[in-house]
């Protein structure tokens, strides 16, 4: 959990604000603090890629008949190609419902301590099947994800080679299994800060390192560190100042909804901040549009710190720089439905 604290331990490890910086203490410090992207996908613990079950995961995260309707797939609220998100305050789902937070990005999701904004799925696997069952987003029903793979006669193919020697491949499991091994390939490495981080100090600019100083002796670090610059722990919303009822509705209670702990009410995991300037709309609840916005908002309820506008945009510059290579992905060609293929339900 966070702490002000671990906040107030970073400044004094750091330097006052405003203070000057060598450049190789903060280098020193960053490199402390933070790791770059690896340039590959991690493996993941129990669940071998093989390049047939990677074909297998990324034809069903395109896959739209996985959904009751016929019309959203995985990609239709973590678009790839578009920063892993859908650009929407909160993602339209089964019969023009809105979901209840914001998306978060499925890019390099695979380092992040658990998955959604609550944390409800220890792991990519099992968010993979979240949306497929809920009747909020692509409406189906576990039973109903197979029977309709196995009415489209090219799936039992794409199964048998990802799940070779299984007796009956086409599982909800293998579904799951199938789509996290291609969620953890949409990586976004060689970002100028990676860069920096392996030692190029010229990777950044003078104003993107002036950020940099801001972002860890504000104390921004306590809670944005790491691979993905967030995503390792839970911390509350409104550490020294809640803010709005919009932008922190009270009907959320965030973290408080799966372990109905008193302490983790309005407690939401730390969302990553690799290619925020991507990613708006911000927050869990996609009210704020604006990233120097959100700087402020960041600096008010949680650090207690009334940014000026020349550090909020020294800290955006900085923000910028952890924009990396974007996933390429060839779209697949799904397998055709048949005349007894299991029929939309709109």
């Amino acid at each position: 959990m966070y702490s002000k604290a671990v906040a107030s331990l970073i400044v004094l490890a750091c330097c006052a604000p405003g203070a000057a910086w060598s450049q190789s203490a903060l280098m020193k410090q960053a490199q402390g603090l933070f790791k770059p992207i690896p340039a590959s996908a991690p493996s993941l613990p129990g669940n071998d890629s093989t390049p047939a079950k990677l074909a297998l995961g990324k034809m069903l995260y395109f896959e739209p008949r996985l959904s009751e309707s016929h019309i959203i797939s995985c990609n239709s609220c973590h678009m790839v190609g578009m920063g892993g998100v859908d650009l929407q305050e909160t993602s339209l789902g089964h019969r023009w419902q809105h979901g209840g937070r914001n998306a978060p990005t499925v890019y390099n999701a695979v380092f992040d301590v658990a998955q959604f904004w609550d944390g409800r799925a220890k792991d990519l696997e099992q968010q993979a099947g979240g949306p497929l069952v809920n009747p909020v987003e692509m409406g189906t029903t576990e039973t109903h994800v197979v029977e309709q793979l196995k009415g489209i006669p090219g799936y039992a193919t794409a199964f048998a080679k990802a799940y070779p020697g299984a007796s009956d491949p086409i599982t909800l499991d293998n579904v799951r299994k199938a789509i996290a091994v291609f969620e953890a390939t949409l990586i976004t490495p060689h970002a100028p800060f990676d860069r920096y981080l392996g030692g190029d100090d010229k990777a950044l600019d003078a104003v993107q390192k002036e950020g940099l100083a801001l972002f860890i002796s504000k104390g921004c670090a306590a809670c944005h560190n790491g691979v993905n610059i967030g995503g390792g722990m839970y911390a509350p919303f409104g550490v020294v100042e809640r803010p709005g009822a919009e932008i922190l509705p009270p009907g959320d209670k965030g973290r408080f909804t799966v372990t109905k702990t008193v302490s983790d009410e309005y407690v939401f995991r730390v969302p990553s901040l690799r290619n925020i300037t991507l990613t708006a709309p911000y927050f869990h609840t996609g009210k704020v549009w604006d990233l120097r916005q959100a700087i402020a908002i960041m600096g008010s309820s949680q650090l207690g710190a009334t940014l000026t506008d020349d550090e909020v945009g020294k800290i955006q510059t900085f923000l910028g720089a952890l924009t990396g290579e974007q996933p390429v992905v060839t779209l697949p060609i799904l397998p055709p439905s048949v005349a007894t293929t299991p029929r939309p339900k709109p």
